[in-house]
């Protein structure tokens, strides 16, 4: 009978011209605690030297302490990590740098609890497997240490609020370790779209394609692997979400509403584990593309794509398309204007398909030397010879530990942290409702539309 109604609905929505809209699938928000307040363009008082514990130092730990030593006014002062050689290594990378020795911790799940006790600890910097996260982070703040997270910074809608709350409650920074929003060109793009050369930002593409079926082996306990076998969505949004949505002023003027999340199913992963260990997973959760559809506020999208299992080539996608111009980084870098901002001689023929392409080389090069991001300027030649993903992890490193150092808001916050990463669980729930659409709280709670624009402290 239901069926049957359903059906004779639907009918008269066609015949009349009307439309069924899918019913958005709610979320929670917490209501903020009397007396907390929102820590937009948070400042704290200045830190002249900082004095930084670095938590997990297995793949991506050991760079960062290595980065570090490039900087002037760190104090590297507490190495920790489940196993003791990788604590020794690290203290290997300070003494070749002729610094001294960091007190070591090791040996346990809990050994990182001791060192966010530490009192001679401004900085805990994680940099351990995803589960550990936001636990370590929320405990830092307690403890009165500034929290930088490596991405995603939380994996459930829990994690991100008491991330949330806890920055809020204690005025401590909370910011994701986010370096794809330091890479040359998304800075520069950026610097672009906030003076207007792509006339208005309505459009926004951004990805994680990188086939780690190489890589797998190389996560401690197999980490990596298991969450995607027990969780589906975009489990690692982050690097595509950063630049889009700093590009697009997401809680500085505008807010996400709702996203709409499809996906394939699993067939290259659970083959790559058949392959290596003879396990067959018919359960195997996460499919091998995802890709999700995403609607502001002021009627802007964003595509976010997932995919660590075909061989397709990397891809970060980064596109920005707005009324007067294109930004694309994969698998070109290049502009397109109009032809306004070109010139009058540039003159439209809609036979010639080659028309609309990228500016010459030359015209590209030259807009990217005219509109070179500030905070780049004096630091770009050490960035890449320090390195980290071309220089971009150093210039990630360099600006926080300059905001700490100067007592200046860093370039991002908290509910970055959280936009950034919500993807992982809301992706789940719309997967799992045959891709409803589901609401993306406002984790500013009011104050998204406070910030016209996203501004770098200098």
């Amino acid at each position: 009978m239901k069926s049957s109604l359903s059906k004779f609905i639907l009918a008269v929505c066609i015949l009349f011209g009307c439309t069924l809209s899918a019913q958005i699938i709610k979320t929670k928000t917490p209501a903020r605690a009397k007396g907390q307040q929102d820590v937009l363009r948070l400042a704290a008082p200045a830190i002249p030297t900082v004095r930084v514990a670095f938590i997990g130092l297995g793949m991506r730990g050991p760079g960062a302490v290595e980065r570090m030593t490039h900087i002037p006014g760190v104090e590297i002062v507490a190495l920790c990590d489940m196993l003791e050689k990788n604590t020794q290594s690290a203290n290997e990378i300070l003494t070749k740098q002729g610094l001294p020795k960091a007190q070591e911790f090791f040996g346990d799940e809990n050994a990182w609890r001791k060192v966010t006790a530490l009192p001679n600890v401004d900085l805990v910097y994680v940099a351990t497997d995803w589960l550990h996260h936001a636990v370590i982070g929320v405990q830092a703040m307690k403890d009165g240490k500034h929290v930088a997270i490596e991405v995603p910074g939380a994996l459930t809608m829990k994690e991100i609020w008491e991330l949330i709350d806890t920055s809020e409650k204690t005025r401590k920074h909370c910011m994701q370790l986010e370096n794809c929003v330091y890479d040359f060109f998304e800075l520069t793009t950026l610097n672009m779209a906030q003076q207007g050369l792509f006339g208005e930002i309505l459009h926004a593409e951004g990805s994680y394609i990188h086939g780690l079926q190489p890589f797998w082996g190389e996560y401690w306990n197999n980490w990596r692997m298991d969450y995607n076998i027990k969780h589906r969505g975009d489990v690692y949004a982050t690097h595509g979400m950063g630049p889009a949505c700093q590009a697009l002023n997401i809680h500085r003027g505008d807010k996400m509403n709702f996203l709409v999340s499809m996906d394939t199913k699993a067939v290259g992963n659970p083959a790559y584990i058949k392959e290596k260990s003879g396990q067959e997973i018919k359960d195997f959760r996460n499919g091998d593309h995802t890709m999700t559809m995403i609607r502001t506020e002021n009627g802007k999208t964003i595509q976010i794509q997932h995919d660590v299992t075909s061989p397709r080539p990397y891809s970060r996608m980064y596109q920005l398309s707005g009324t007067k111009g294109f930004a694309n980084k994969y698998p070109l870098e290049g502009y397109a204007l109009d032809g306004k901002e070109l010139g009058d001689d540039v003159k439209p023929n809609h036979e010639k398909l080659s028309a609309h392409s990228f500016v010459p080389e030359e015209v590209k090069k030259a807009l990217m030397t005219k509109y070179k991001h500030p905070i780049v300027k004096g630091i770009e030649e050490q960035a890449k010879k320090v390195g980290g993903h071309g220089g971009m992890d150093f210039i990630m490193d360099y600006r926080l530990i300059y905001c700490l150092q100067k007592g200046l808001p860093l370039d991002m916050d908290v509910y970055d942290l959280a936009e950034w990463s919500c993807l992982g669980p809301l992706t789940e729930i719309s997967l799992d409702h045959n891709s409803s659409p589901v609401e993306i709280p406002d984790f500013t709670r009011g104050g998204w539309n406070k910030l016209k624009k996203l501004e770098f402290s200098e």
